[in-house]
């Protein structure tokens, strides 16, 4: 019997100590957390810190990116990245605060959900409205990926020619497409 694999690329993110200690320390036992359901990792970025968005808001993060392959779905995957981050004492009570990690289910085996026309109000939504509002299921792939260096910096690092399904631009020419202060400012550890 042949195991069907999907690749999934997750973000990882902190700027809050936890059990585990300062957030590089999180990332890395976030890591070898998902190492224990069966999920295969295939690629992690280096650490990088980045400023806290929006300025201000708190300690600046680390961030970083992983590949991994799994028999779940999207949502089994989800679930898992929630109960992951749950170990870490992350509370989801403020939309872009401060947290102890962060794991964004960033693109799954180039799925596009809910729907085309779901994800299209998404990527299109003001930054304003952005702000105020979630969404209330899965929107694959992250809809502000490309828009994001603290995303793209280290998805370029472990895999620059991996192509969003919907925009058709890989991670190399997204990142090439930000802001030259989006990009200095995700540094390397």
């Amino acid at each position: 019997m042949t195991e069907f694999r999907s690749n999934a690329l997750i973000a990882l993110g902190g700027n809050l100590p936890t059990c585990a200690g300062m957030p590089h320390q999180t990332l890395v036992a976030a890591v070898c957390a998902l190492s224990k359901y069966d999920l295969r990792l295939r690629a992690v970025s280096r650490f990088f810190h980045t400023p806290c968005f929006p300025a201000g808001a708190g300690p600046d993060y680390v961030n970083a990116l992983i590949e991994i392959s799994s028999e779940l779905s999207a949502e089994g995957l989800l679930a898992v990245l929630h109960e992951v981050e749950a170990q870490f004492a992350r509370v989801r009570d403020q939309r872009w605060g401060m947290r102890t990690l962060d794991l964004d289910l960033i693109a799954f085996a180039g799925q596009i959900m809910p729907d085309r026309e779901t994800y299209a109000r998404w990527l299109e939504l003001p930054l304003a409205e952005q702000m105020r509002e979630s969404p209330d299921q899965l929107i694959l792939p992250h809809p502000r990926l490309q828009d994001r260096g603290f995303v793209l910096v280290p998805l370029c690092d472990i895999a620059p020619d991996w192509v969003h399904p919907v925009l058709g631009l890989s991670a190399r020419e997204m990142l090439a497409d930000l802001p030259d202060e989006a990009v200095v400012e995700v540094q390397p550890l």
